[in-house]
Parts: structure tokens; sequence; C-alpha cells
């Protein structure tokens, strides 16, 4: 019997499903190490035939000969990939498409709605409606709105599906225009990256879902919030240097857009305590603001380890790939 291959699992959040993942993918040798301090955590990394990791720094992906790297989201931003041998295979995985689409849609709405500002209205006593008061504005619904995208992948198709679903006009922009998908059957138009200005001008809704590139770093500054419509709202659920901070703050502060759902940032959390950036941000009155939240449904996860443990399974399974295979009960 050859040994069982030595599977390290450093995230945090999948390491809650450990029965989940030696139940699936049984007779491997598993090591969950996320509450190991740093130094141990380092040296497991090292001796993995297979890591499983939400980030992985320079240092230990220096020293890691891991065959394969399974990221337990679709970004690879926090993983140092160039350190990694050249041999070492890269999975990825998502299934947070329809957690998110639902956080948008429940963005929108409480931004349409002033959720938030009569809440507080109504917990100070104050009971004021169109019927109440002449000058509260009456609200839109779907069917009143135009939501442009940013960015078409798994999210923004998933979320252009919902509030086309819902009677919006949805319209897009991305990189590759030419290449059809079935979400293009849902928008009014797809259109290249050139024609940005076109969605911020035509949007009451603005959502980015692309990934963080060299291209998209603070691709919505002060000019392109500018364009924007005054009522209009601004959705990141990508990455937070995708927008200009300082540009984001300016706007919001000069009425020059009409607020933003925020849930990624610019900094991350020290611990439980949130960036001073973020805090600043989420006490603007027209800002909603979630601590990266948007994909955390119990499904999501559990259908990211049965992909990981599947993948894991079909990696090993291929001749050469790994010098080991799984253990059997006998």
């Amino acid at each position: 019997m050859v040994d069982a291959l030595k599977i390290v699992v450093t995230d945090p959040i999948v390491s809650r499903f450990e029965s989940r993942f030696r139940e699936l993918a049984a007779g491997f040798e598993w090591h969950f190490v996320a509450d190991l301090q740093a130094k141990e955590q380092s040296s497991r990394i090292a001796e993995a035939d297979v890591l499983v990791c939400s980030k992985l720094a320079p240092e230990d992906a220096q020293q890691c000969q891991a065959r394969l790297v399974h990221v337990t989201g679709s970004g690879t931003d926090r993983v140092a990939l160039q350190q990694l041998p050249a041999t070492t295979g890269i999975a990825t995985t998502s299934h947070h498409e329809r957690s998110i689409a639902e956080y948008v849609l429940m963005a929108i709405l409480a931004h349409e709605r002033r959720l938030f500002e009569v809440t507080a209205e109504l917990r100070e006593g104050t009971w004021k409606t169109v019927a109440t008061d002449q000058s509260v504005p009456m609200f839109r619904t779907f069917k009143d709105l135009t939501v442009g995208f940013i960015g078409l992948g798994g999210i923004g198709a998933k979320t252009s599906a919902a509030v086309s679903a819902l009677g919006a006009k949805a319209i897009a922009v991305r990189r590759n225009p030419s290449t059809p998908s079935e979400a293009d059957q849902k928008l009014a138009w797809v259109k290249s990256m050139e024609h940005l200005p076109e969605l911020l001008e035509t949007s009451d809704v603005v959502v980015l879902c692309l990934p963080l590139t060299d291209e998209t770093r603070g691709l919505i500054g002060a000019e392109q919030l500018e364009l924007m419509r005054k009522d209009a709202l601004l959705v990141n659920v990508s990455r937070g240097p995708i927008i200009d901070a300082q540009a984001l703050i300016a706007a919001l502060e000069q009425r020059i857009i009409g607020g933003a759902a925020l849930d990624v940032w610019w900094d991350a959390p020290n611990g439980t305590k949130a960036p001073e950036l973020t805090r600043q941000l989420a006490a603007h009155p027209r800002v909603i603001a979630t601590p990266h939240y948007s994909g955390h449904a119990r499904n999501t996860f559990e259908s990211r380890v049965d992909e990981i443990c599947e993948n894991i399974l079909a990696f090993t399974a291929l001749p050469g790939s790994l010098s080991a295979a799984p253990a059997t009960d006998s």
C-alpha cells in the first residue's frame, strides 16, 4: 500500500466542513491547520502534497512543494502564484453567484426604498411618507430601473438574469463583447469596455463584478463618477481597489451620485476590527456597508467543498499527477 496523500487545509471557513471533506474524499491524510500559529502552519504547508487555501504568502509559496494548490474561491489575487513551482497545478472554485446576486437585489431595494433612513426616522418617532410629507420622494420598482454591469462573468450573468426577471433593463460592458453567452439573451445590450462612459451615463444602478487586475485597478475614479446619474447607486461586489476610494468619498459628500453599496474594501481587517477607511465610509448615511459577506451562504461553501473534493480525486487519478494514491480502508 502506498502512503496516503497529505492534504493541508489552511482556509478557516471551509475548515468548518472538516467532516464533509473527510467523508467525500476518504482515505487521504487530512490536516486542518487554520488554528495553528503562523510558523507551524508554514511548516505544514511545506509538507503538503495538496494545499487547500484562500491565501498564500510569497514566503510560504516558495517553500510549497504541493502538486496541486486548490484555492477556495474564484480569485487568486491573495495567492502568490508566481512563487509556486512551475509544476504545481492550480484550481479555483466559486458557487457564490446566486448568493451575491441576491445581495445585489437586496442593496438595490434598500437604496430605492431608503430602508435605513426611514428605519432611523421611525426609531426617533417620525412617520414620514408621501402621505404625510410632500418632500418625501416616491421610490422606483425594478421595472423603472436600468442596471449596468461592468463585467459579465458568473456573478454578472446570474445577477443580470435576476434583475431582468424583475423587470429591469440590464446592460453591460465587458472585455470580450463578441463572445456570446446565455446572459446576453437577457440584456438590452453588451458592449466593449470602451463604452463604459455610455453605461455610466444611462444606468440607475452600476454593478462592479470584474476581477482586480492592473487594468481594472482604479477603473472607477472621479471622471467616471461624474458621468453617473445624481441618484445612481454604485454596487461593488468585486474588489475594493477597482474604485478610487477618495474619489468615491468626494462623490458621496458632493452628492455626485446617490449612494454606494460596498461589500469589498481596500484594506483587510485586523481580526474583527474594521479598517479606518471602511469605518469612514460605513458611517456615511448613503452607504450600505457589509464585511465582504455577500457570498457567504451555507450552500456556497458546501458546494465549494464538494467541488474541491471532486477535483482532488480527479487530479490524483491522472497518470503521473501525484506520486501517491489515496489509501483504502482495507
